[in-house]
C-alpha cells in the first residue's frame, strides 16, 4: 500500500452512520449542556460552525455555550474553555482544535469526566484522542485543487513554481493533510506525507504561514515573493489567505499571471473564484459539521450512544466539492452559480 493510500484508509473516508453503545443514564432536555470551541469567532467558517451548533441546540433544547481563540493557534484559550465546559457540567464539546497535539491533555481530563467530545473540521493527533471527528475529507479537498491546478497548467505544470501560503508552524492535521493533499494533486512526492517541508521537487519554492487570515496570506505571500519572484501557482490554507495573497500579488502587478487555489466554499471565497481571484476552491459544509454534532451529543445524553465511524473509517465525512467556473477535464466541480447556492458566510 502506498503512503497516499494508507493515509487515506487510516484518516478520511466516506459519511459513517454506525453507533456504537454505552450504558449511561438519560437526561432531559432542560438537563442538557454543550460547548462549541472553534479557533476564532471571525473566520466565516466558524461563524457558520455557530450558526448550525446553536440552530440544532434550540430545536433539541440543548443549552449551548461558545467559545474561541484570540487567532489561529491560540491553545490556551482552548484549554481554558475546555476547563470551563467541565465546571458547568457539559455533556458535550465539539472542539475544532488550534494545536491537534498540545489540546490532548486537556481533551482526556474532559473524556475522563464522562465528557463526549468531538473533534471538528481538525482530528487530534491521534484522531482518536476525541470520542469522534465530523469533518470534510481534508486530503481530498488539497487533492481536488492540486489536480485541477495541474490539468489547468496542462505541459507547464513540470516547470511550475509553487507557493504553499500554510496555517501555523505547529502543523496541525487540518494544515499537512491540506498541503500534502495538493502535492499529491499536483503530482509532488511528499515524502513523508504526515509532515510540511521535507519534500525536495524543484517545484516547491517557497513554504510560510498565514494563521489562516488576510494580513496573513498578504505577508507570506510577499515573503515568498521575496525568495523567487517566478511564483506561478499559489496554494493556499483557506480563502482569507487566498484574498491576502492575491493583494500582494495585485500590488507588483502579478495578480494575472499566478493560478491561486484555496479551500473553503465561503460566499466570499466563491465569489473571489466568480471574480478571477481565485482559479479553484474546494467547497467544505460546517454548518452540517456542528449540527451532526450537537445531534450527536443530545444522542449521548439520552441514551448513552457515542458516534462512531463507518466500518473500516475513522471518521465522519461531510463532505467536499470543487468549485470553479473553468472546469478541468479528469476533475469533477460545480460552477460557481451552484456554488453560492451551497455557501456560508
Amino acid at each position: 500500500m502506498t503512503k497516499t493510500a494508507l493515509l487515506k484508509s487510516t484518516v478520511f473516508g466516506a459519511a459513517a452512520a454506525a453507533l456504537l453503545t454505552f450504558a449511561a443514564p438519560a437526561a432531559s432536555a432542560a438537563d442538557i449542556s454543550a460547548c462549541l470551541i472553534t479557533k476564532t469567532d471571525t473566520n466565516p467558517f466558524f461563524v457558520k460552525m455557530k450558526e448550525g451548533a446553536t440552530a440544532k441546540a434550540n430545536e433539541l433544547g440543548v443549552q449551548l455555550k461558545a467559545y474561541a481563540g484570540k487567532i489561529d493557534g491560540d491553545n490556551e484559550s482552548q484549554v481554558a474553555a475546555i476547563e470551563s465546559c467541565i465546571a458547568d457540567g457539559a455533556k458535550g464539546i465539539l472542539l475544532v482544535p488550534s494545536d491537534t497535539k498540545a489540546i490532548v491533555d486537556s481533551v482526556k481530563k474532559a473524556r475522563d469526566a464522562g465528557i463526549l467530545v468531538i473533534a471538528l473540521d481538525t482530528p487530534l493527533e491521534p484522531i482518536d484522542a476525541a470520542d469522534a471527528t465530523f469533518a470534510t475529507d481534508n486530503f481530498k479537498a488539497g487533492e481536488l485543487i492540486g489536480s485541477w491546478a495541474k490539468a489547468t497548467l496542462g505541459d507547464a505544470a513540470k516547470d511550475a513554481k509553487i507557493a504553499y501560503m500554510d496555517l501555523t508552524p505547529s502543523q496541525p492535521t487540518v494544515d499537512v493533510l491540506r498541503d500534502q493533499g495538493f502535492m499529491t494533486g499536483f503530482g509532488i512526492d511528499t515524502k513523508d506525507v504526515n509532515k510540511i517541508g521535507d519534500e525536495d521537487d524543484p517545484r516547491n519554492v517557497c513554504h510560510d504561514v498565514t494563521n489562516g487570515n488576510e494580513e496573513g496570506g498578504r505577508k507570506a505571500m510577499e515573503n515568498c515573493l521575496q525568495k523567487d519572484p517566478g511564483i506561478n501557482v499559489v496554494y493556499t490554507i483557506n480563502e482569507p489567505s487566498a484574498a491576502g495573497a492575491y493583494e500582494a500579488l495585485k500590488s507588483v502587478g502579478m495578480e494575472s499571471n499566478v493560478l491561486i487555489v484555496s479551500v473553503d466554499g465561503g460566499c466570499p471565497g466563491v465569489k473571489n473564484v466568480e471574480a478571477g481571484v481565485i482559479g479553484a476552491t474546494s467547497q467544505q459544509y460546517p454548518l452540517l459539521m456542528a449540527s451532526m454534532g450537537i445531534e450527536a451529543i443530545k444522542k449521548f445524553a439520552d441514551t448513552g450512544e457515542k458516534p462512531a465511524p463507518t466500518e473500516g473509517k475513522d471518521f465522519f465525512d461531510t463532505g467536499v466539492t470543487l468549485v470553479t467556473d473553468k472546469p478541468a477535464e479528469g476533475v469533477e466541480s460545480i460552477d460557481t452559480k451552484d456554488g453560492l447556492a451551497k455557501c456560508w458566510g
